[in-house]
């Protein structure tokens, strides 16, 4: 029973994580306000406390004006005991005369000082009343380095557990990342297994019907089932390369690209077209050619989607430099609005009714995890189209020192 309560304890939390985090940021709200509030009590009795203090002083500097006879109680004990309360005496025009407590910069000469005290003055002004004495000279004073000091304490506090707080749910929410992707790997890879049973069986089949009396007769059929078998194929390899460290080489762009169009077209919709530009033939990247069909793959369906089965797509290989080759994805769906550029990315992010949201996050997992390249939304315009562009590494041999990714953003 005791098991049961804990069960439905944590179950509880864990569904109502984001009240529970709620809840964590307003106790420590609590706690800095309450710590801010403390102190200014505490400022406040101080304030009160060094008020006095200015009082006594000015009286003790008042009394020794008038009376000349026993004053060493007077000058030890209440005037040279002020350490710490910056004050200025003034005259009857408002001229210092003399000061106690103020730090002046090393090396002043006389004028830098007295211009100092007089900026000081001014400041004592705006914080604080002048306390009156005899023949119109005043006292002006400040706060003491401990009391402002104290002041600014709680603020100084607040911040350091702000700053905690958010290195602490950085490193939480990393930590979840991490397991979200051991746990994303370890699927991966038992799916991979999963279907190498079914897959090789598969094999075989293809290969009977290939050398049985069936084969004349069903010749297309028999290919067509055989790329599909194919493409189970690498679609195992590419899920056994999650969470794996995978090849990277030189490898020709336009090839690759060709021929994941080439298995997507009879697949899709007719009245969708996929145009490649033909002058880029002899470009190669630094990819991982199955992961790198998968992105392409993943685009295309994407953009098929968004002209809802009707429209074309163009893709264009562009070696911008000797360090980086260009890939532009471009379709004539719907487009979208600039605030959803990063939002399709999002793990879970959908427009569709059925899906689970997943293939543009793979690709910018694959594109930037995998190949350090950077795949975003170049261009999108409502009601004409959107171009996604992905930035791959040129082979070493041909590039020189390579340059951030991060300086090649999108050209609007």
């Amino acid at each position: 029973m005791k098991n049961k309560i804990q069960d439905l304890a944590t179950l509880d939390l864990y569904q109502n994580r984001a009240k529970v985090k709620w809840v964590i940021f307003g106790f420590s709200l609590i706690i800095g306000i309450g710590s801010i509030y403390y102190t200014n009590t505490l400022v406040e009795e101080l304030k009160i406390r060094e008020r006095r203090q200015v009082d006594l002083y000015a009286a003790a500097l008042e009394y020794a004006s008038t009376n000349t006879e026993n004053l060493t109680f007077v000058f030890q004990v209440i005037i040279q005991e002020n350490r710490s309360i910056p004050v200025i005496t003034t005259d009857a025009n408002g001229n210092p005369l003399e000061h106690k407590n103020i730090k002046f910069k090393k090396n002043s000469s006389e004028d830098e000082k007295e211009a100092q005290l007089r900026a000081e003055l001014e400041e004592m002004r705006a914080v604080y009343e002048p306390i009156k004495l005899l023949d119109d000279m005043h006292i002006y004073y400040k706060n003491s380095e401990l009391l402002t000091r104290l002041k600014y304490y709680p603020y100084v506090q607040l911040s350091v557990i702000l700053v905690f707080g958010i290195l602490a749910y950085a490193l939480f929410n990393q930590s979840k990342v991490a397991e979200q992707n051991r746990l994303w790997a370890g699927l991966t890879k038992e799916t991979a297994h999963q279907l190498g049973t079914p897959l090789a069986s598969l094999m075989a089949w293809i290969d009977y019907f290939k050398n049985s009396p069936v084969w004349e007769e069903n010749k297309e059929v028999i290919m067509e089932l055989d790329k599909d078998v194919n493409k189970l194929k690498i679609i195992t390899e590419r899920f056994s390369n999650i969470g794996s460290t995978p090849v990277i080489k030189s490898e020709n762009v336009f090839q690759c690209v060709e021929e994941t169009i080439s298995y997507l077209r009879p697949r899709i919709s007719s009245k969708v077209s996929i145009n490649l530009n033909s002058h880029a033939e002899d470009i190669f990247a630094m990819i991982n050619r199955p992961l790198f069909e998968w992105v392409i793959e993943n685009i295309c369906k994407n953009a098929v989607d968004a002209m809802k089965g009707q429209g074309a797509i163009y893709i264009d290989i562009v070696k911008e430099s000797e360090k980086f080759v260009l890939v532009d994805i471009s379709d004539t769906g719907k487009g979208m609005e600039k605030k959803m550029y990063k939002k399709v990315f999002i793990p879970g992010f959908t427009t569709r009714k059925r899906g689970w949201g997943l293939g543009l996050t793979l690709a910018k997992r694959i594109i930037e995890g995998y190949h350090k390249g950077r795949v975003f939304v170049n261009h999108s315009e409502l009601g004409k189209g959107t171009t996604f562009r992905i930035v791959l590494q040129a082979p070493k041999e041909q590039a020189t020192e390579s340059e951030p990714l991060g300086s090649m953003q999108p050209s609007l």
